[in-house]
């Protein structure tokens, strides 16, 4: 990092440490630099690491993008499949079909559908638009193999000095733990020993894997796989919508699992085709074509949230925690990345509303002696994270609950809509609109609020 003091140049500025390369990580990275902040990212792995899957962002999402950098938002325009205004989300009944055609019958097999005008989602694929970000990062401001152990935050100083496995040390002004969904930062903030310091086994395994887009329509047939749909039947759901400006389609498959995830310390276990086949075996033919799609063998995916243990608080101290960090999420809502990036927005503008604070420029000549100047600038910097706590945490910690229910409703284990699909159909738009009727300008100006309160 940068000289340990902000007086070590003309203009004050933030040394900021980011844990993980992730999608947030990069993306905050890049929001902080436009800001003029110092960065440094602290990645565990030996280079970029995110898996091929799909994902999407809503409108929203991309109104935060552009905010935080244009370049950002350009990029993902560059590389994603974007959702027709006239494109909807269909729900269909994967249980009782016994033949295609059957299947592919709107008025046998449609349960419902949701017009996608208001998310607009834009679909990429994660290690795309990784790779494609990170390529926007000044050279050398990522350093690899750095897994952090340990960090210290002091009262009496205005930075925290990180500890790394390999001995390393670095120190910052802020710390942000964008290290996923077992987030090392958020234990250490909340402690090893608090419930919400480690997510909960959500009792639901995902099979996933893109294929080209010809081999999706010779299973689900051209309408199916040219827009996004979900198969819904008894513990069993799966999501597919094309990617890569429609050459591939996005499949994921998720299966109820009664038992503990196999590896308690990881994400993934070993899995074959054979085992995703048996698990649909009794659905219609067309979700049965396209599970013999799927690779020989693979990794399935424990999906792991933070519904069961909502953290207390995303900031501490100097410290704090975004993304999955904060909020890890089941994927069934296909929104937990734009939560993300919400947190990288908001975490910027404080954090740029704290860097501007005349109170960064006090020095003992401006009538202050050197350790209340320390003071004054920890203060500035605790309550624009505070800020930034108390502006995100009911709404992503909504997400959390939500797409847990949405879940279980997608296998027809949520009590309160069961297979009445009218209530699914209700439930399913209440939460889209809590999606997207949304003012990030508020969100924005009430954190800034706060920060200055």
């Amino acid at each position: 990092m940068a000289g340990n003091s902000m007086e070590d140049s003309q203009t004050p500025c933030l040394d900021v440490a980011i844990v993980g390369g992730g999608i947030i990580g990069v993306m905050t990275a890049l929001g902080l630099l436009r800001r003029g902040m110092r960065v440094k990212i602290y990645e565990r792995g030996p280079s970029w690491q995110e898996i091929g899957a799909g994902f999407g962002f809503t409108g929203i999402a991309r109104e935060c993008m552009q905010r935080l950098d244009p370049a950002l938002l350009e990029t993902l325009s560059r590389i994603s499949q974007k959702t027709s205004s006239s494109a909807h989300t269909r729900y269909w009944d994967a249980f009782h079909s016994r033949t295609k055609h059957d299947a592919e019958d709107e008025a046998k097999s449609l349960l419902f559908q949701i017009p996608e005008k208001n998310l607009a989602f834009w679909g990429a694929v994660r290690s795309h638009l990784l790779l494609a970000m990170a390529a926007q990062l000044p050279e050398g401001m990522v350093v690899f193999n750095k897994r952090l152990v340990s960090y210290r935050d002091e009262l009496d100083s205005d930075r925290v000095v990180l500890h790394f496995a390999d001995g390393g040390v670095a120190n910052a002004h802020v710390l942000i733990g964008c290290d996923g969904i077992h987030s090392t930062t958020r234990e250490l903030l909340l402690g090893a020993n608090h419930p919400a310091s480690r997510p909960s086994f959500s009792h639901v395994v995902a099979y996933r894997t893109m294929v080209p887009i010809r081999a999706g329509i010779e299973a689900l047939g051209k309408d199916k796989a040219m827009s996004a749909c979900m198969h819904c039947s008894p513990d069993v759901n799966m999501m597919s919508y094309p990617v890569m400006n429609g050459t591939l389609l996005n499949i994921a498959l998720f299966v109820h699992e009664p038992a503990n995830f196999p590896n308690a310390d990881g994400m993934t276990a070993p899995a074959t085709r054979h085992e995703v086949e048996g698990f649909v075996a009794d659905l219609s033919p067309q979700v049965g074509e396209i599970a013999s799609l799927f690779p020989e063998k693979m990794v399935k995916w424990g999906i792991y949230d933070m519904y069961e243990h909502p953290a207390p608080t995303f900031a501490q101290g100097l410290a704090c925690i975004a993304g999955d960090a904060a909020h890890a999420s089941s994927p069934h809502q296909g929104v937990g990345a734009c939560m993300g990036v919400e947190d990288a927005l908001v975490l910027c503008e404080v954090l740029d509303t704290a860097q501007t604070n005349e109170r960064l420029n006090l020095t003992p000549s401006g009538g202050l002696d050197e350790q209340d100047s320390v003071l004054s600038r920890r203060s500035t910097v605790e309550r624009a994270l505070n800020a930034y706590s108390e502006t995100r945490k009911e709404r992503s910690q909504w997400l959390v609950r939500s797409s847990r229910e949405m879940g279980e409703m997608y296998q027809w284990r949520y009590g309160p809509t069961g297979r009445d699909y009218q209530r699914c159909h209700d439930k399913l738009e209440q939460a889209s609109r809590k999606l997207w009727d949304f003012s990030v300008e508020r969100m924005v100006a009430d954190a800034k609020n706060r920060a200055t309160a």
